[in-house]
């Protein structure tokens, strides 16, 4: 385990695989670690160690809160998508003064046959613009209101709670939660005569078989690809990584 040479107390902003393994290894080294859960997903898995679940709100919440509960540290480990949360962790921080790491998987690779999207609005206009008639949907519960005015394709879903709000008229909904694996991918596939599937650059191997499944069966594929992080962002891709930079000194250099 790594040394740390001051007292310190970390702020996990969490949810992801990396960061319930960064917690472990903290909580295992009797570091003082806080995970913190959007609570987007009703059965969340829980980390190791204390978690508070909600919202701050917004940067200022989120500033008040690092001062009141003496946070020498923050880590963003949330989802790649999460792009407010990133930006409040990174606004908060600089004005509390507080040394703020991102935990971020590798994107994964761009295959030549993919479709790159910006943005959802820009996957749901590559879908209307396809011939073709069903779609495997794997962009998450809360984009589906821009997919709900296609009412020409056929929409397989797949999202961990039910979706709230719009969605498309012709949709088969899977309630399921990753790992997956490429054989069960492909019969999913198979079964309900997917010929594009529409995701996310998530990365990471809890989603990826579908990729593989996707190549093997000719099924097209419109990626979208991840927003920017805010400028000037330490990132590292491990939680080796993580660990490393905490073990400077209190998240500091």
């Amino acid at each position: 385990m790594p040394h740390y040479p001051e007292p310190v107390r970390i702020l996990i902003l969490g949810g992801t695989g990396e960061a319930r393994a960064l917690a472990a290894e903290l909580v295992a080294a009797g570091v003082d670690v806080l995970s913190s859960l959007a609570g987007r997903v009703t059965q969340p898995r829980l980390p190791d160690g204390p978690v508070r679940v909600g919202g701050f709100g917004g940067a200022r919440g989120l500033v008040a809160f690092l001062r009141a509960e003496q946070i020498t540290a923050v880590i963003d480990a949330t989802h790649p998508f999460a792009g407010q949360i990133t930006a409040h962790a990174a606004q908060a921080a600089a004005q509390a003064g507080v040394p703020l790491l991102v935990l971020r998987r590798p994107e994964w690779a761009a295959a030549p046959s993919w479709d790159l999207v910006p943005d959802i609005g820009g996957a749901a206009a590559a879908v209307r613009a396809w011939p073709g008639e069903s779609v495997f949907l794997t962009t998450g519960r809360r984009d589906l209101d821009v997919f709900a005015p296609d009412d020409r394709h056929r929409f397989l879903v797949r999202t961990v709670d039910p979706p709230e709000g719009p969605v498309p008229p012709r949709m088969t909904l899977v309630l399921d939660r990753g790992p997956y694996t490429v054989e069960g991918e492909s019969a999913l596939m198979r079964r309900h005569g997917v010929g594009l599937l529409v995701t996310k650059n998530s990365g990471g191997p809890m989603t990826e078989a579908k990729l593989s499944a996707a190549a093997a069966l000719g099924v097209r594929v419109v990626m979208v690809e991840r927003p920017p992080l805010p400028a000037g962002s330490a990132v590292v891709t491990t939680v080796a990584g993580a660990v490393r930079w905490l073990s400077r000194g209190s998240g500091g250099e």
